[in-house]
């Protein structure tokens, strides 16, 4: 996806997050109105504020323990004095145990998720939210005044502005408030990062810039000096943040399980992104296997979304939509259990908090529960089927069970009241014998056990399956009931993974001053000349133009005076009587040019040190002559390009299609991909 380049260095497009285009534009408006990017505020003491500040703490703490432990294990390893030896095992041990208190205390934090859920009076099953990854304060100031200096040749102190606001904008992603304008703030950090690279980071230079986030999961620092990491960082934030946005939201309403299910769709993009394109990641939360977990944990809520969509208005009176909310449960505890076999697994049993994998399996149950409770339902409530509906009821009841239930055949069944309520009495023993399994699973883990909610949802359902068994149960069955078969998994709505779409969040190219990226990258090499004192002879100024942004010279005529000055084709003139022109459209040059009198013009140009593809320019020019400044049948239009990889290590390329060029932007209607 390509940004379309612009002098002003804006680029991107329209479209919406999660709430409406009036709101985002007032969000834009305040955040511009107030100059610097704004995160939260970390000293407004909030339940969640306070829960991220306290994870950094613990991070922090984690970090000092883990450099003291590496520092010990050295120590052991080098000395050969016994008594050193005894005193270096002793002070890791000490070191082991504090490490293992403070990710148990990490764990219990990222169990947390009561913080993150709606507040409203309504009762609904919470929701699993991640937090936030942590970074370190980050100096880039020096590396890119030196970059800007020695590489572009430019004065680095008028560029303090945008470096400071390059810094400002990354302070700010570190709170990102839990709404449109964190998204947007992120978001806007992640699409800085693609100029960013491409302006400053070279693959035959090291800034010697070392990017520090901490695990999300475990609290483990990693670092890197590839700006990849930083972008995968940003990018698993952004994903973290959607689950928070998810589990905020009010269930009890349309508009709140619609917003719910569009956030952790979202959520489970950006994560799947994430997977997609990139491979040994330097921190357990951004594994492949984690991410895949995350994925499939993101799309298991939105089913439970889309079940409780079903159930804002109550249960349903007619037997096939009961037979349906039966198997929309059914569905909602298939993808719940593919979540917790894939959590139990290694090595993702190793780090995910104990209280999700059970929550995620008190789920399962709790839903496989509710599948039999509505199919109960719907054959003990529903009237005796006429003739006329039995083929329309036996093609419902084929497709219904995983299994043909004991028992009389389908059509006797579906006229028979009293066969029908011994296969729901069925359904409801399982019901009940799921939902009390839920419960004793909620009391085993002591974090589950102060979630009140989560229990008195399951509660509220077993005492309703009991009582329900209790109504239809007569005195006089002395019968064995027969084992009810599972209810078949269906859904009407299907989660979607949506990619994150990064055009919908506009961004200035923060140092767009530097000139056009198509030639003013850090991977191209030029060479400053100038300022040049060039006046007009017979034959003009002895070149040729064409293109745009920057405006490149096409021909050098031969002894005329250009080549006399030193002028060559391929130079970009950057600079007209000191007036900066590498943004200048070709017309603006030729009028500049065409206004010079006797006194001749002072050009500075630069020359490049490979070749430029020739696709960048157009290859019509126009010719500088003595009768005066002849235009080209078609003025260029030309639009440069954005190169490069988004994600830079190990990208995965897919069987048969090679390596994926990745780029943070859609293309616009004038602006498309160069061919790969």
């Amino acid at each position: 996806m390509i940004l379309e380049e612009s002098p002003d260095g804006e680029g991107g497009g329209d479209g919406g997050l999660l709430g409406q285009p009036a709101d985002r534009d007032s969000v834009r408006k305040v955040r511009r109105a107030s100059g610097a990017p704004q995160g939260c505020n970390p000293l407004v003491q909030t339940q969640r504020s306070r829960l991220q500040n306290h994870r950094a703490r613990i991070n922090q703490q984690i970090n000092k323990e883990m450099r003291m432990r590496t520092g010990a294990e050295n120590l052991f390893k080098a000395t050969t004095n016994h008594r050193v030896k005894e005193t270096v095992a002793l002070e890791l041990s000490y070191v082991n145990s504090n490490l293992q208190l403070l990710k148990e205390e990490l764990e219990e934090l990222n169990s947390s998720v009561d913080v993150y859920q709606n507040e409203s009076e309504g009762i609904s099953v919470p929701m699993i939210p991640l937090g936030l990854k942590e970074t370190k304060d980050l100096d880039l100031a020096t590396p890119l005044r030196e970059m800007i200096s020695e590489h572009y040749g430019e004065d680095s102190t008028s560029y303090e502005v945008e470096i400071k606001k390059l810094m400002d904008l990354r302070q700010a992603i570190r709170t990102p408030s839990r709404n449109e304008a964190g998204l947007e703030l992120l978001m806007e950090y992640y699409n800085q990062l693609y100029f960013l690279d491409i302006r400053f980071f070279s693959p035959s230079r090291n800034l010697g810039v070392f990017f520090h986030w901490y695990d999300s999961l475990t609290g483990v620092p990693s670092h890197q000096r590839t700006l990849a990491f930083e972008k995968g960082s940003v990018l698993f934030n952004i994903g973290a943040l959607y689950t928070q946005i998810g589990a905020r939201q009010d269930r009890g309403t349309r508009k709140g399980i619609d917003c719910a299910i569009e956030a952790f769709q979202r959520a489970a993009g950006a994560f799947n992104y994430l997977k997609e394109n990139f491979s040994n990641a330097p921190s357990l939360d951004m594994s492949i296997a984690s991410l895949s977990m995350l994925v499939r944990l993101m799309t298991a809520q939105v089913q439970e979304c889309v079940f409780e969509q079903l159930t804002l208005s109550g249960t349903p009176r007619e037997p096939l939509s009961q037979m349906r909310l039966a198997q929309e449960a059914a569905r909602v505890e298939d993808v719940y259990s593919l979540v917790y076999q894939t959590m139990v697994q290694p090595p993702v049993r190793d780090y995910v908090p104990f209280s999700w994998t059970t929550m995620v399996n008190v789920k399962a149950k709790h839903f496989r529960g509710l599948s039999h409770y509505y199919a109960a339902i719907a054959l003990c409530d529903g009237p005796v089927v006429a003739d006329s509906e039995i083929p329309k009821y036996e093609k419902a009841f084929l497709q219904f069970h995983v299994t043909v239930p004991e028992g009389p055949p389908l059509p006797v069944l579906l006229q028979d009241s009293e066969e029908r309520r011994k296969l729901a009495k069925a359904h409801l023993r399982k019901a009940m014998m799921n939902h009390e399994e839920a419960l004793r699973l909620h009391a085993v883990c002591r974090i589950l056990r102060k979630m009140d909610l989560l229990q008195e949802v399951v509660s509220l359902a077993h005492r309703r399956s009991l009582a329900k068994y209790s109504e239809i149960d007569h005195e006089d069955d002395f019968f064995e009931t027969a084992e009810a078969p599972e209810v078949h998994p269906k859904t009407h709505q299907k989660p979607e993974i949506k990619t994150p779409n990064f055009s919908q969040v506009k961004v200035t190219d923060i140092f767009h001053r530097l000139g056009p990226l198509s030639v003013f990258s850090a991977k191209n090499q030029w060479r400053l000349k100038g300022p040049i004192l060039l006046t007009r002879g017979e034959g003009g100024f002895g070149f040729t133009l064409r293109g745009d942004s920057p405006v490149l010279i096409a021909a050098v005529i031969p002894g005329g005076r250009a080549e006399a000055a030193g002028l060559k084709e391929g130079d970009y003139i950057v600079s007209v009587n000191g007036e900066p022109c590498k943004w200048g459209k070709h017309s603006e040059v030729v009028a500049l040019l065409t206004g010079v009198g006797e006194e001749g013009v002072a050009l500075q140009v630069v020359t490049p040190q490979r070749e430029e593809p020739l696709g960048l320019v157009e290859k019509k020019a126009t010719s500088l002559s003595s009768v005066g400044l002849l235009r080209s049948d078609k003025e260029n239009g030309g639009q440069a390009t954005l190169p490069g990889p988004l994600l830079g290590w190990n990208k995965k390329a897919k069987r048969g299609q090679g390596l994926r060029w990745l780029q943070p932007f859609s293309p616009s209607a004038d602006n498309t991909p160069a061919s790969r």
